[in-house]
């Protein structure tokens, strides 16, 4: 129980900052055009787990970008990975790959595909928007075992819906200020959750860019029937700039306090000679 609430924190700390203005917002066009300047950025961070004052490297992030082939949409490839102390001294790993499919024209999920690896379990998924019948229908498949019968989820979704990686980036189209209050509708596994946000501070973090001014973010995901069932408390630091990069986030929770560092950045643009990285 321990190693799988340690996984699913890690994975909503890294993965799930939501928003958007208070009601249902959608972006605006020029917010909806700017998308595309997502494609070709990529964001590599990692995890620490904070024990009984003891810190240690659990699981590194990575964020990378790209255009579709017909140019209509933005795929954002989201590749978490356990490391360090998690493996060798808890003798459990992880392995989470996300393509996140999404609709530039309304900025809005189309479809997500994951790869999920625990230890030895292996599953395979697809989740497909439908706004039409304003339904996310998901698939689930076990490579390992092609005679297993395939599980199935539908549930009912409003428009626009977003899966826990499409969120972060549609927050990052939206104009902030300190007080506004968010919702957000995020499908995962094939459930939907409502995600209420709160922009609560203007304050400097330091970061991979030095000391900069972020705007605080704090999700409400704990709790019953919210995306991790339990007590804890979520704070995601995000530029406060044109660029709205997370830059850090934080989760207190029963299983320790999990410090997620934004390590690299590579812009839109980005050669080699445009990487950042952490001094140490």
């Amino acid at each position: 129980m321990f190693l799988k609430r340690l996984r699913t924190a890690f994975i909503a700390v890294a993965l799930a900052a939501a928003g958007g203005a208070a009601g249902w917002a959608q972006p605006s066009t020029a917010g909806r055009e700017a998308g595309r300047r997502f494609a070709g950025e990529t964001l590599t961070y990692e995890g620490k787990l904070k024990m009984m004052a003891v810190s240690f490297a659990v699981a590194d992030l990575t964020f990378t970008g790209s255009e579709s082939p017909d140019s209509s949409g933005l795929v954002i490839r989201a590749e978490a990975t356990s490391k360090g102390t998690l493996a060798s001294m808890f003798h459990f790993s992880f392995l989470q790959q996300i393509n996140s499919n999404i609709d530039l024209a309304d900025f809005r999920a189309a479809k997500t595909e994951k790869h999920d690896v625990q230890k030895d379990r292996v599953r395979d998924s697809q989740a497909v928007f439908d706004y039409t019948q304003r339904r996310v229908t998901y698939v689930e498949t076990d490579p390992k075992d092609t005679m297993r019968a395939p599980r199935r989820i539908a549930s009912d979704i409003t428009d626009p819906s977003y899966d826990l990686v499409s969120a972060i980036y549609y927050i990052r189209l939206q104009d902030l200020a300190v007080g506004k209050t968010f919702n957000v509708e995020v499908s995962d596994s094939g459930l939907v959750y409502n995600v209420p946000v709160k922009v609560v501070a203007r304050e400097k973090q330091s970061s991979t860019f030095g000391k900069v001014m972020c705007w605080r973010i704090e999700p409400d995901l704990f709790g019953p029937g919210r995306l991790i069932d339990g007590n804890g408390k979520m704070v995601i630091w995000m530029t406060a700039d044109s660029r709205r990069i997370p830059v850090a986030a934080k989760i207190n929770a029963k299983v320790g306090t999990i410090n997620i560092k934004l390590k690299q950045y590579k812009e839109p643009t980005a050669s080699e000679a445009a990487a950042v990285k952490i001094e140490k």
